[in-house]
């Protein structure tokens, strides 16, 4: 089950990356499904159980325009709203079930030695991921190509740090959002190794809602800092939490979504997928 849900994303990331390059064509249902070697049927009942609309629907979601859209919101908010304040009525903030504690300098000297790690393998919407936590928080989350590598970035990050394959409460906690309520959820509590203007970029990072979108310079102007947005973007590519630190909703002003460190058609499907669960839920 868990090869072939892996399978099934990967038919999606690529007719996603499809449909990125073909937009301004208007592919249709069967060019799609031929790309990715099915049939039309089971390629709109694989892409509708898991977006949970058409692919039709979803390419709304990733494209340009509603991408602007959502940026003149973003501006818009920027002029009447401090960065406090810079929260959406709705319940599905992350910031609202997030905290991010950064680790102290013992914590993490000499390559991590005084932390213990658990680590598991974990399906996500996206494909595997792996989960790391401390005792005080998830450390690491990051897409995973083979779990090999995946745990070799994992180390280089905390190289002395003491290592168990071993699924905690924490990781389950944090592993929760993809398939249950957000407002059910305990609260997720980060454990993170950043410098203090990294942190406030993931911290900025939060208080973009699920389905909403930013740009490089905007987070910095929330961070109080509007020439850093070159080192916004490095801070961002450094972010260590991939999804529950949404640097995914981080686009060019342009409109186009821009690259991903996991993928440019992951970012796509991410976006899309918060995308349609968010605006087809509302009135």
């Amino acid at each position: 089950m868990h090869k072939q849900k892996q399978i099934d994303f990967d038919r999606i990331k690529k007719a996603i990356g499809y449909l990125n390059e073909n937009y301004k064509s208007q592919p249709t249902l069967e060019q799609v499904a031929e790309h990715v070697n099915l049939s039309s049927y089971h390629f709109q009942r694989m892409f509708s159980n898991w977006a949970g609309v058409s692919p039709k629907q979803f390419l709304r979601y990733i494209s340009i325009t509603h991408a602007k859209n959502l940026l003149k919101e973003e501006n818009a908010s920027l002029l009447d709203t401090t960065y406090e304040l810079g929260l959406s009525s709705t319940s599905r903030l992350h910031d609202l079930f997030i905290d991010i504690e950064g680790m102290t300098p013992g914590e993490y000297k000499n390559g991590g030695e005084n932390l213990s790690i658990n680590y598991s393998f974990v399906e996500s919407p996206f494909g595997e991921t792996i989960v790391a936590s401390t005792t005080k928080g998830i450390c690491y989350i990051a897409f995973v190509k083979d779990e090999k590598s995946a745990l070799q970035s994992l180390k280089k990050l905390y190289p002395n740090a003491q290592y168990r394959q071993y699924t905690d409460q924490i990781q389950q906690n944090a592993t929760f959002v993809f398939t249950q309520d957000w407002s059910k959820l305990d609260k997720i509590k980060l454990h993170i190794k950043g410098t203090d203007f990294q942190l406030k970029v993931w911290q900025a990072l939060l208080t973009i809602p699920m389905g909403k979108l930013s740009t490089y310079s905007n987070i910095a102007h929330k961070i109080n800092n509007p020439k850093a947005s070159r080192a916004v973007g490095w801070a961002i590519g450094d972010n260590p939490v991939a999804f529950l630190i949404p640097c995914h909703r981080v686009i060019k002003s342009t409109g186009l979504l821009g690259q991903y460190h996991w993928g440019s058609d992951r970012k796509a499907a991410i976006i899309g997928w918060e995308g349609a669960k968010i605006w087809d839920q509302t009135p």
